[in-house]
């Protein structure tokens, strides 16, 4: 009784109610939403965690030169449970791009770009250009040798813009070299500046998803409150409670029993403080971030590396205007498309591992080759998907 007027005066004052039911339990979703519709709700489980471990790694964490590797140590050694703050918050940073990458992946698997959710993706991609900024900021912080040299790479690829390479790169570091202010400008950026602009986004992401509705694995719209619709709420909040069970098994089990990730999540080079005189003979980024190191090696030319690499992520906010094919759903595309998809996956899976490895002549030719094919599935796309025989679409969703 005392709750229930509770919540009756919030809402007097407050849209409580409207937007539970707005958002959830009056939000019809598709009854034939798979596992793969579950990567969107890991992806802000995620985000959770990489805030609040976040917050509390910065009570002790120190953001200069000279403290930053010390104080990291300190996290590990002395804080209380701080080892596993730690390990929850980089493992997290790998966990994040999985889901996010396997999101991404859903989407083009089943024609979620496509009209009318064009925005719903170009919002989402928004928020993946974040992320990685998030994450290249964030690499710095440990301050160990690799995190160092690392940022000196990423720093040096602005100098490459013609004219005001040079200032620009300066004005990135705040320094003429990477330095301690460097450390503290990327370190205000990582835990404040983008958090902000993730957060706000994925908001603007929902909401724009619930305005047009979710897409589903056969890419045919239905009536909202139909026969082949249900409520959010309970189904698919008990549906996704059960996925984030699952996950976090996974991702628990990696924390405690693999927590550097075979050297992809901690790197074994970073164990040591950053020396600017010493360099490390393989510096490479993060795992997440290694195809486009592998495209910005394969080019002889800096600066066309550099507009090839940029070129890898902007022609995935074209993809909705590049896909001519009538319907959606990968399962009812023809056999052009298919191969496509394949083709872009494997390359995409070949671009990360030749990013992680000691260039060599033979790595430069293979990450040539799959750079080609990369881009050849976009570039391909508007004839492949206008010209291939589809499958005839069911019926069955329609009312």
């Amino acid at each position: 009784m005392i709750g229930s007027r509770i919540s009756q005066w919030i809402n007097d004052r407050f849209p409580l109610r409207e937007t539970w039911q707005r958002h959830a339990s009056k939000y019809f979703a598709p009854r034939n939403l798979n596992f793969w519709y579950m990567f969107g709700a890991f992806s802000l489980l995620v985000l959770l965690n990489q805030i609040l471990t976040g917050i509390w790694l910065t009570m002790y964490y120190e953001p200069s030169a000279k403290h930053a590797f010390a104080s990291v140590e300190h996290i590990m050694r002395d804080v209380r449970f701080g080892w596993l703050l730690r390990y929850l918050h980089t493992t997290g940073a790998s966990a994040f791009f999985v889901v996010v990458y396997l999101h991404m992946y859903r989407g083009i698997m089943y024609g979620s770009y496509k009209a009318p959710r064009e925005l719903v993706w170009l919002i989402g991609m928004c928020i993946f250009m974040l992320l990685m900024v998030e994450a290249g900021s964030g690499y710095v912080l440990p301050w160990g040798q690799m995190s160092y040299w690392a940022t000196k790479v990423l720093v040096s690829i602005f100098t490459v813009i013609p004219w005001v390479g040079k200032e620009v790169a300066t004005w990135v570091a705040g320094d003429y070299n990477v330095s301690g202010v460097t450390l503290h400008r990327f370190f205000a950026l990582h835990v404040a500046a983008i958090p902000l602009v993730i957060i706000f986004m994925t908001f603007i992401h929902l909401v724009a998803l619930h305005r047009v509705g979710s897409n589903n694995p056969k890419g045919i719209d239905v009536k909202k409150g139909g026969k082949d619709t249900l409520p959010f709420h309970p189904y698919y909040t008990v549906k996704d409670f059960m996925g984030v069970v699952v996950f976090l098994i996974v991702f628990l089990t990696v924390v405690f029993y693999f927590p550097a990730g075979g050297g992809y999540f901690l790197e074994s080079t970073n164990y040591y403080e950053a020396n600017p005189l010493v360099t490390p003979v393989h510096i490479a980024p993060p795992w997440y971030l290694a195809p486009l190191y592998a495209i910005l090696r394969a080019i002889p030319n800096k600066l066309l590396g550099v507009v090839m690499a940029a070129a890898a992520v902007a022609i995935l906010f074209v993809l909705p205007w590049l896909d001519r094919s009538p319907v959606r759903s990968i399962r009812y595309r023809g056999n052009w498309t298919k191969a496509w998809i394949t083709i872009f996956v494997v390359s995409f899976i070949a671009l990360g591992v030749m990013g992680t490895m000691t260039l060599s002549t033979t790595i430069t030719v293979l990450s040539r080759i799959f750079l080609t094919l990369y881009f050849l599935y976009f570039l391909l796309m508007p004839w492949y998907t206008r010209y291939e025989k589809c499958k005839p679409l069911p019926d069955e969703l329609k009312d």
